[in-house]
This record gives structure tokens, sequence and C-alpha cells, in this order.
């Protein structure tokens, strides 16, 4: 049975925070953080990474240092929103590299997109290209983004 929240105590949770900033932290520092040894520190990295709960380690870059400023929110509405027509826009979402994000909303559209562009020509030129060709999409709209006041959780 996987683990859930319920299952995480203060020192797993502690390993969670830190990491979430400091992926690169060794072992033994991350022990002397959280107040334990570096083998109890090992074991729960293997449990936690065992359990699915760390899915990955990998490095963040400065979206701006690497051309990706223009940043816009596209909300989706579908002709279709059977299972059939949802697992097909999905797959296709998935293959486009300019769609940072996809979330299905209740609400008054299907999808919320999060897409990461250089400018609004690259952004205009996915738009037209790649996402209002994904399969079963009715209608868009898109809002972009000024500033980013917090990106990246925690």
């Amino acid at each position: 049975m996987p683990m859930s929240a319920a299952d995480l105590d203060r020192f797993d949770a502690a390993i969670l925070r830190i990491l979430s900033t400091e992926g690169r932290i060794s072992v033994t520092d991350l022990a002397g953080r959280i107040g334990l040894t570096k083998s109890p520190t090992q074991a729960r990295l293997k449990r936690l990474e065992d359990n699915g709960v760390i899915t990955g380690y990998r490095a963040t870059t400065d979206p701006i240092r690497v051309g990706l400023a223009h940043v816009a929110f596209v909300e989706v509405r579908l002709t279709d929103t059977r299972e059939k027509a949802l697992s097909a826009f999905n797959a296709a979402v998935r293959a486009v590299p300019e769609i940072e994000q996809c979330h299905m909303i209740a609400g008054a559209f299907d999808y919320l997109l999060k897409v990461r562009t250089g400018d609004m020509t690259d952004y205009r030129r996915v738009l037209a290209e790649a996402i209002s060709t994904l399969p079963h999409v009715a209608h868009t709209s898109t809002y972009v983004a000024m500033e980013a006041v917090k990106e990246g959780g925690v």
C-alpha cells in the first residue's frame, strides 16, 4: 500500500522540506539538519523514494536566463468530454514541450494550461500550431502573465 501523508513523521517532513529547496545537500548534512545520524537518514530517503513520495531529483533553471520569459495561461474548452476524448487530449498535451502545466478544471472551461515561450511571437506560433490543433479543442482564451510573484511551491 502506498505511503500517505499520515505515514510521514516529523523527520520525513523535515527531509522533504529541506530537499525541496536544497536538492543537492549531502546525506551527512541532511542528517545533521534533521537530528539523526547518516544511516537512518539514508534509510528514510530510500523508503521515501521506494514509496514514490520522492519522485526524482532535477536541476531547476531560471526560465528568463534560458530565454523563456513569456508566460501565458490558457483556458481550453473541449468539444467532447467523454473519457476517450479526455485521454486523447491529455496524451497530446504531454507531447507539447512549451506546455509547462496542464490541469483539468471543474468550472466554466475544461483545462487550464501554463505555457512558457520566448516571446509573444513564439506563443502565437505554439497556440496556432500546437494548442489549437490538440484533439477536441473547441475554444481557447489566453491570459498573459505580467510578473511572477511566486513560483515553484513551498
